[in-house]
């Protein structure tokens, strides 16, 4: 078991992009960290648990499907009983899972979004419909949950340079690392952009036991 001090992350998507960076970063907060994606990305996971472990954290690989029910709960369980507890975790689907006795007393749920769900995207009407649903989503089970002591919010980051930002289109198009997804998106090619290390640091205070009252009012009043 996990000492009281010492807090618990599953970071799906962990094998790169912003994934990578929110595991790297919640290890440097000091927490243990598991880390999940899809089985092809297996040697990249580990990859990341050894870096993790070298800042002196444990960690765990969880290659699977996290829209598979089955594979998440085999997660979980191996979380609990190999890192102790859970306290920082994406979205899970069933209620009694709050009430599971595993889970510490308070606990961050967060879930990804892009900034899809804030307006309709030219071309990505799936994509977009898909956005808008998480973002209702994690409105009504915040709701929820927080008689359980429970955070849940979703990040929309803007444009972040990520290796899914490149396309080899780039050159033609303006020259600059992800200007084909920037023109897909009607953005400017001067609009601002950043790496995965800043979504890493919102993702951090969101994930830390500071942001108790997060959504800024308790969850009283949300957008």
């Amino acid at each position: 078991m996990t000492a009281p001090s010492t807090r618990v992350a599953i970071v799906t998507g962990a094998a790169q992009g912003i994934g990578l960076s929110i595991a790297l970063r919640f290890a440097d907060d000091g927490l243990d960290v598991a880390v999940n994606d899809i089985a092809p990305k297996s040697s990249k996971l580990e990859e990341v648990v050894s870096q993790i472990r070298a800042k002196g954290r444990r960690s765990l690989a969880l290659p699977g499907d996290v829209s598979n029910e089955e594979e998440v709960k085999a997660m979980v369980a191996r979380v609990v009983e190999e890192l102790g507890g859970i306290d920082v975790a994406r979205v899970l689907k069933q209620e009694e899972s709050v009430r599971h006795k595993h889970w510490h007393d308070e606990l961050n749920l967060l879930a990804y979004l892009t900034f899809t769900p804030l307006s309709g995207t030219t071309s990505l009407a799936a994509y977009s419909a898909t956005k808008f649903a998480v973002r209702g989503l994690t409105q009504t089970v915040a709701l929820e949950l927080a008689p359980h002591r429970i955070t849940v919010n979703a990040y929309a980051p803007g444009f972040i340079i990520t290796d899914l930002a490149y396309h080899p289109d780039d050159t033609k198009n303006g020259g600059k690392p992800g200007s084909t997804v920037k023109k897909l998106f009607g953005l400017p090619l001067d609009s601002p952009e950043a790496g995965p290390e800043t979504v890493a640091s919102m993702v951090s205070y969101l994930a830390s036991p500071e942001s108790h009252f997060v959504t800024v009012n308790g969850g009283i009043l949300m957008d």
